[in-house]
């Protein structure tokens, strides 16, 4: 099979894995050396379907010994299977990088015979990348359940970010579309990762040329709308690996229907839910950045998100109580909690204010965004001047913000491999 067809297929087959950041850590080129990561600093564009891709994403081989049903690659699916050499894909990167079309790699894989098997592939790949072509760009490596705990420990040696994918929010759910895999499989090189991680750091502060051991932390993902789950459960089961695992980032996949399983929803009346999963996306940022908790977001009297506005909006609308918020008083926890204002925001005001108070004026000069935030703040003990609005009046203007938002359309689709090859 020529190199290009394999492209086309395994990079087509990783298109729905959306755990693709940018790099998160810093790391210079070195003399004799090709390549380097910053904390931003992969490049961004979008594949066919709209998403965002920052990395050569692609898979050493979609031949797979499992049968997820939904899954593209699962065993009894009828499609075009392949498997890179790994000097095949080392070729690949290099070349892309070199042409500036690329500012790493992303590489996962089907489970090909078993999962030592596949990781050993994968090291074999990235062993080439660092050591003959002394590649120091981003490598995003996805550990293979099931495989030996060394291999595992192996590949995080020689890759900057490591995921493995929880795929499903509930056990019960797993069992039924992923009979192969198991829970515990799963949480094991999670756990491992993460204490590889905690033992790396300990080890370079001793010694600073220690071997880094994913130095750009850990990721994982799992599929919206496949299984009939709450929102409020994800978001528990994504509260705790955050704290158990210490995991960089939780990735939500909207399930694209690949599947004719009577398992999984009809296909033919089956809309993906994006809105779903950018709602998500908006709460872990609150869980991360806003020291929100999920038991805060949804509770059991409302175990989902409200498609029609942003979840801090949801939060300030079940809690006037603790609104409106003097900014010339508040405390930064208390400014996080305002919707329309963001981390960058708090701190300008928190910094501003050290020097005289601050008025609606002056926030707009600090580049505080008031279309929200005007609901829910007063400047001395007083509302912006002529707000007057009731709580469903309130409900119906934050409802009609988000309005334009939703009706954008996607991002210009572009390719990410052009005439490369």
């Amino acid at each position: 099979m020529e190199l290009l067809d394999k492209l086309n297929i395994l990079a087509d087959a990783a298109k729905y894995d959306a755990a693709c950041t940018s790099s998160g850590l810093d790391r210079t080129a070195r003399p004799g050396t090709i390549g380097s990561t910053m904390l931003a600093g992969c490049c961004h564009t979008f594949s066919a379907d709209g998403r965002c891709v920052t990395l050569l994403k692609v898979l050493q081989t979609n031949v797979c010994v499992y049968d997820c049903q939904y899954c593209v690659n699962r065993r009894s699916n009828d499609v075009p299977r392949a498997v890179f050499t790994p000097e095949e894909l080392c070729e690949l990167t290099m070349g892309f990088y070199r042409r500036n079309y690329i500012e790493g790699l992303f590489l996962s894989s089907a489970v090909i015979q078993n999962p030592d098997y596949t990781t050993e592939l994968m090291i074999r790949t990235l062993r080439i990348l660092r050591e003959h072509h002394r590649f120091g760009g981003y490598i995003h490596a996805k550990a293979i359940p099931g495989a030996d705990p060394l291999l595992t420990h192996r590949l995080g040696l020689l890759a900057d970010r490591m995921s493995v994918n929880i795929e499903l929010p509930s056990s019960p759910s797993l069992a039924l579309l992923a009979p192969d895999k198991k829970k515990e499989a799963i949480l094991a090189p999670m756990a491992q990762i993460r204490d590889g991680i905690a033992v790396s750091k300990q080890e370079i502060a001793v010694y600073r040329h220690a071997p880094r051991f994913a130095p750009a932390g850990q990721s994982t993902q799992m599929i919206v709308g496949a299984t009939p789950e709450s929102d409020r459960h994800i978001l528990t089961l994504t509260q705790a690996l955050y704290d158990r695992y210490q995991l960089k980032r939780v990735f939500y996949s909207a399930y694209m229907p690949v599947s004719s399983s009577p398992l999984l929803p009809v296909a033919e009346d089956f809309k993906p839910p994006l809105l779903r999963e950018h709602r998500l996306y908006q709460a872990d940022w609150l869980l991360r950045y806003y020291h929100f908790r999920a038991e805060e977001i949804l509770d059991e009297s409302q175990p989902d998100l409200d498609p029609r506005m942003d979840p801090k909006c949801c939060w300030a609308l079940r809690h006037l109580e603790f609104f409106p918020v003097e900014v010339n008083q508040a405390d930064y926890e208390a400014l996080l909690r305002v919707p329309g204002l963001g981390v960058r925001s708090a701190k300008r005001i928190l910094r501003a204010r050290r020097v005289g108070p601050l008025n609606f004026e002056g926030l707009k000069r600090l580049g505080v965004v008031l279309k929200r935030a005007q609901y829910f703040l007063t400047c001395s003990g007083r509302m912006m001047e002529g707000l007057r609005v009731s709580q469903d009046g309130l409900l119906r203007r934050l409802v009609a913000l988000e309005a334009p938002a939703l009706a954008q359309p996607m991002p210009e689709q572009l390719s990410l491999f052009g005439d490369a090859v």
